[in-house]
């Protein structure tokens, strides 16, 4: 079995509306960009594990045809927002299980003009009577469940639990708005993000209310894009070239979660249990605490999300992550930057894409290859997404000694 994983190469597309290409054309511009990073060709892949949640049921073999057949594994992996750090675990597990030395994984999705996302499936019936039957979580949506099933009230709700237990007494909008600035403002600095503008949080606090306290642009980007990620063995980097093993980073942790069996109601889709287990895990096999992390990127899809995923992360201590974003920490040249990307409010977030994206962007500082928006002397990183359903992925990773 193998032990050590790396990542050998990374890239991803600009996000934004993409006419010109479709998915299976992103994804090709996203593998091959990484195998160019990697210094690697087609022909040296073993496993290739894509995710793309809108397209064809073969959109690995129609991406893998413009790249080159080899006759290798294609696994098609379809997980919700986890979807791409799903495709990005395959691909990792086949190396640690022998079978492979060098693999591929990628995410993309065509997700431009898609509006606001709900949660998938709509109560089944006609249109005039709905009769329920069979298990509960198989009739109905989160629609009859808690109000909504659009992704900006159910994130809405969660953000809001989460001051409501921990007695916060300030103004919510004005908090979110404050988050939402931050992120607007990294994005500045990466020319892949869809959004590249600047935004005050008083901007943000009068822009369109999508479901309060989220405004639009405290929501998610949906837009089109991809993300792919070359994996080597540890056998196979020691055969490479000196400048390839430099470059190489570290998959020091990579955990894949699902809800536990709670007694409990139904209320809200539980995403701070299932990310609080995979930190856990992660920092357990990484051997690392989150004192130790120099940068994160962590699943904004909505401002309130990004709030919540402080403490379920451990960045602060329990109920403290107000007082640890007012603190400064999460800002570029704060403590622990968190989303120096921009985040998926404003880098985007083509659903199957962003688990790679996320790594994509931990690596670029941890080869000191990120530009303007460099941290400096960054070593370690935490790559973290959730898929409603629910699941949640996350990656640590560290640079080359």
């Amino acid at each position: 079995m193998s032990s050590d994983v790396w990542i050998l190469g990374i890239a991803m597309t600009k996000f934004g509306k993409r006419p010109d290409r479709d998915a299976v054309g992103l994804g090709v511009d996203a593998a091959g960009a990484a195998l160019t990073d990697a210094g690697v060709s087609v022909a040296d892949i073993d496993i290739f594990a894509a995710g793309n949640l809108l397209g064809s049921p073969g959109y690995g073999q129609a991406v893998q045809k413009q790249l080159g057949q080899t006759g290798i594994p294609v696994f098609n992996v379809a997980n919700a927002c986890a979807t791409g750090a799903t495709a990005l675990r395959t691909a990792m597990l086949a190396i640690k299980a022998g079978e492979a030395d060098l693999g591929l994984a990628l995410g993309a999705e065509k997700l431009a003009g898609a509006g606001m996302l709900g949660a998938g499936n709509k109560a089944r019936g006609d249109a005039k009577s709905w009769q329920p039957s069979g298990r509960l979580d198989a009739v109905t949506t989160l629609e009859g469940q808690i109000g909504t099933d659009l992704m900006p009230g159910v994130f809405a709700q969660i953000g809001m639990q989460y001051l409501h237990r921990h007695a916060y007494s300030g103004t919510p909008l004005e908090l979110f708005a404050r988050i939402s600035e931050k992120n607007h403002f990294h994005s500045t600095l990466n020319p892949l993000a869809a959004h590249t503008k600047a935004m005050s949080a008083e901007q943000i606090m009068n822009d369109v209310m999508i479901a309060y306290p989220n405004t639009r642009p405290m929501c998610s980007a949906n837009c089109d894009g991809a993300a792919a990620a070359v994996l080597a063995s540890d056998e196979r980097l020691r055969t490479l070239s000196p400048e390839q093993r430099r470059r190489a980073v570290k998959v020091s942790a990579s955990v894949l979660t699902t809800d536990p069996w709670e007694q409990a109601c139904q209320v809200l889709p539980n995403v701070n249990t299932v990310t609080r287990n995979a930190a856990t895990q992660a920092y357990e096999a990484a051997g690392v605490g989150p004192e130790d992390l120099d940068l994160v990127e962590l699943h904004d899809c909505f401002a309130t999300a990004e709030l919540v995923h402080y403490d379920n992360l451990g960045l602060c201590e329990p109920g403290g992550a107000v007082d640890f974003f007012d603190s400064g920490a999460p800002w570029r040249d704060g403590r622990l930057p968190v989303n120096v990307s921009g985040g998926l409010q404003s880098k985007g977030h083509p659903i199957a894409a962003t688990g790679i994206a996320n790594v994509w962007e931990v690596c670029q500082h941890l080869r000191g290859e990120a530009g303007d928006r460099q941290i400096d002397g960054a070593r370690v990183g935490l790559a973290h997404v959730i898929g409603l359903g629910s699941t949640c992925g996350i990656h640590i990773l560290e640079k080359a000694a």
